[in-house]
């Protein structure tokens, strides 16, 4: 046999086999974060959550706790002046 018989005989394939399945996650939190934007979006600019109205705030019960306090701060600015 020549070399140029055993040359021609000699095949070599190669093969290469990527996989793609680690997007999956990352699209699925885009998509959760995207869905999350639109409802913020759609709160704020809908204008159906705060009414614009004024807000009153009223603690009942707390007239002595504020005295007391007021007496406290008081008496330690009267402290720290001697």
């Amino acid at each position: 046999m020549s070399s140029t018989d055993q040359a021609g005989t000699n095949h070599t394939t190669t093969t290469t086999t990527t996989s793609s399945g680690g997007n999956a996650g990352l699209a699925f939190v885009v998509g959760i974060l995207v869905v999350v934007v639109a409802v913020l979006a759609y709160v704020m600019f809908s204008g159906e959550g705060a009414s614009g109205d004024d807000v009153s705030i009223t603690i009942e019960r707390a007239g002595s706790a504020v005295e007391d306090a007021a007496t406290a701060v008081e008496g330690a600015a009267s402290g720290e002046g001697n």
